[in-house]
Formats: structure tokens, sequence, C-alpha cells
């Protein structure tokens, strides 16, 4: 079955770095879409960014741009978001998904149980 598990959270000051892992398992990785989403408390879910199949285009929200990179690692099933100059707003619960195929035009069809991030001093 499809499983996307997701590490790399955690405590880190303000302008600080984390980097991010989703784990997949149960699919082909390299034929779909995936995403990073976040959750503040008391907030709607939002999409961070975007890596089509075969990683010819990204996209990211206008708050996380020049901070982020979403990259993949299709030979070992791994997807990845590493962020810097991390801010207090970046706090959130922080979920992979996997879209229902290679590009944006699918939904997302699993989501991972998150990883938790919290930027402060």
């Amino acid at each position: 079955q499809v499983q996307l598990v997701e590490s790399g959270g955690g405590l880190a000051q303000p302008g600080g770095s984390l980097r991010l892992s989703c784990a997949a398992s149960g699919f082909t990785f390299s034929s779909y879409a995936m995403s990073w989403a976040r959750q503040a408390p008391g907030k709607g879910l939002e999409w961070v960014s975007v890596i089509y199949s075969d990683v010819s285009y990204t996209y990211y929200t206008d708050s996380v741009k020049g901070r982020f990179t979403i990259s993949r690692d299709n030979a070992k099933n791994t997807l990845y978001l590493q962020m810097n100059s991390l801010e207090p707003e970046d706090t959130a619960l922080y979920c992979c998904a996997k879209a229902g195929g290679s590009n944006s035009n699918y939904a997302y069809d699993y989501w991972g149980q998150g990883t938790q991030v919290t930027v402060s001093s």
C-alpha cells in the first residue's frame, strides 16, 4: 500500500535551517508529482511547494520563495524540502502528498502524517 513518511522536523531558531524528507513506498515514485503542504495552528492548509515527476516544474508559495527548495531523488523514492532562513511564521505541521499523476492536473490522493516544524528563539 502507499506510504508516505515524513521526517526532519523539529525546533529551529529564526534564521536557521531544516531539511524535511518524505520516504515514499507502495507506488512508482518517479511517475507522480509530489507536494509539501503545511498547516499552522488555527489556520487552514497551505500548499508550500510542488515538484513534477520529471522535475521539469516546481512551484513555491510566495511566502517561501527564495528560502525553500523542493527536490526529489527518484532512485531513493524520497522527496525533500530544504528550508533556510526560517521565520516564526513557518511554524506548522508539514505533510507530503502524492498527486494522482505526473503534474498538477491531478488531485492529491495520499498524504503522510506530517512532521512538526517549530521556529522559535
